[in-house]
């Protein structure tokens, strides 16, 4: 099942993708709308709310959202790809190493990122595959992992290189506005049974950047969740940024960074695209 936060006639909605239809959950389904999706995932009741027969509407007559608005935390992983590594030249973490995004990052499937003009000199693209925790997780085995993960999405871990770099940690770098575009929806995770072999990559105005695979992964999605949640307690709508693969702009020779303009398109297999453009504003 595909599940997607919809703008629909001013109104936002939780609702089922199937094909070129969305079928929609009315307001007054939810305890709320501030977060519709997460609440339900929270409540468990997301496979059987949003597989009820409701009217449907054609895709094109809504907007794609972040399919989640308000996650509890966006926890990132660096530096997880051996391709990446490699690029970098940086030494192989020995356990996961873990930033956090900000619910602010948050921004739609096909939004453009806007960033004050002079605010960045070396912004950058980061295609990766995130995790959407769909029951509370603590000191969770390994080996129980998945029976925790709701679905998965798409995300750009968007990254002003210079910021990142010039601060004692990667807080500023990292979490400017609309520098998490997430979606296009959750693909729940029946759906999805091989997420270690997924191909995940990036394309700039059309030219691919980044070309590689979940496999690359070096701390696995299983092993990522163990290890987080010996530390903090992962609720339902948490997200994880699973790490990128090689080619960021970065790791170029020359260095290549996004300009105003510029389109960024990331795809992982079997989940979807996310399109957006970049743009400085005054």
């Amino acid at each position: 099942m595909k599940i997607a936060r919809v703008r629909h006639e001013g109104r936002v909605l939780a609702a089922r993708v199937d094909g070129t239809t969305v079928y929609p959950v009315l307001p007054e389904e939810t305890r709320h709308m501030a977060d519709a999706v997460r609440d339900l995932i929270a409540d468990g009741t997301a496979h059987t709310v949003l597989a009820a027969d409701v009217p449907g509407i054609p895709l094109d007559d809504v907007e794609l959202l972040s399919p989640l608005a308000a996650p509890q935390k966006i926890v990132c992983i660096g530096l997880n790809y051996a391709d990446h590594i490699r690029e970098t030249g940086l030494a192989t973490p020995k356990v996961p190493l873990s930033f956090v995004k900000t619910a602010h990052c948050l921004t739609g499937p096909t939004a453009p990122v806007r960033i004050p003009r002079g605010a960045t000199e070396q912004l950058d693209w980061e295609a990766e595959l995130a995790v959407v925790i769909g029951r509370t997780a603590r000191h969770v085995p390994a080996e129980h992992a998945a029976d925790h993960v709701f679905g998965y999405t798409v995300a750009n871990d968007v990254s002003a290189r210079d910021a990142q770099f010039s601060d004692v940690q990667w807080f500023r770098g990292k979490n400017f506005d609309a520098f998490c575009p997430l979606g296009p929806w959750i693909v729940t995770a029946d759906e999805v049974p091989r997420p270690q072999d997924l191909a995940i990559g990036a394309r700039v105005n059309g030219a691919v950047v980044q070309d590689s695979s979940t496999k690359e992964m070096i701390f696995g999605i299983a092993e990522t969740i163990a290890y987080l949640s010996r530390f903090m307690t992962l609720y339902p709508g948490d997200v994880i940024a699973t790490g990128t693969p090689h080619g960021v702009g970065m790791g170029r020779d020359p260095q290549l960074w996004l300009r105003d303009g510029d389109v960024v398109e990331v795809e992982v297999e079997g989940i979807g695209v996310l399109r957006n453009q970049i743009r400085f504003t005054d």
